[in-house]
């Protein structure tokens, strides 16, 4: 059932975004993530019908992010160039607890690199809490990607990952979730 609920999840995602694009002349420039399964990944023809969804939503691929975890990176590996060519932004969600390995990366059709809530929870007082995200950050520049802080929810979490220049992040910190009628009503 993953591969029709996902194929429904990308196209309701698609047509939410040109919604609220529409909708505003300050979100014109409004990006959306979505995560595909492993099972998605598998899925034959994914890039192409994924190309008939941004056809019928009208929403340009590189306003849509593909996140998918570090294992179905390595399993679909095809899937991923076939996406990547529509011009489709493709993160590695979940970085630093899968299976992948780091020599594999730099040949990766991704662009970004979302590191793990474990990770963000665990920062604190010591140094060594730092240095694993702080390592990420610092692959992820030096591969041209990239790097998302995911599960941030405290000003210290924020002002820690300043600190090692990881400029983009996610969490509870800035909102909860809301239903997508709310989410930008004044």
């Amino acid at each position: 059932m993953i591969e029709t609920l996902g194929a429904w999840v990308l196209s309701e995602a698609c047509a939410q975004l040109r919604r609220w694009r529409s909708a505003r002349d300050d979100l014109a420039s409004l990006r959306m993530s979505v995560n595909l399964s492993p099972l998605q990944l598998r899925q034959p023809g994914l890039a192409a019908d994924f190309a008939r969804v941004l056809e019928g939503s009208g929403v340009e691929p590189g306003c849509v992010t593909l996140e998918v975890t570090e294992s179905g990176v390595v399993e679909a590996l095809g899937a991923l160039h076939e996406l990547r060519r529509l011009g489709v932004r493709l993160a590695i969600d979940d970085f630093g607890t899968g299976y992948s390995s780091l020599s594999s990366l730099r040949r990766l059709p991704v662009d970004a690199l979302k590191i793990d809530k474990s990770f963000v929870d665990a920062l604190g007082p010591e140094p060594e809490d730092l240095a694993l995200v702080e390592a990420i950050v610092r692959l992820g520049r030096r591969l041209g990607l990239e790097t998302v802080a995911e599960g941030v929810e405290s000003e210290g979490q924020v002002e820690l990952l300043r600190e090692v220049g990881c400029e983009l992040a996610q969490g509870f910190y800035w909102g909860r979730p809301v239903p997508a009628a709310d989410l930008f009503c004044a």
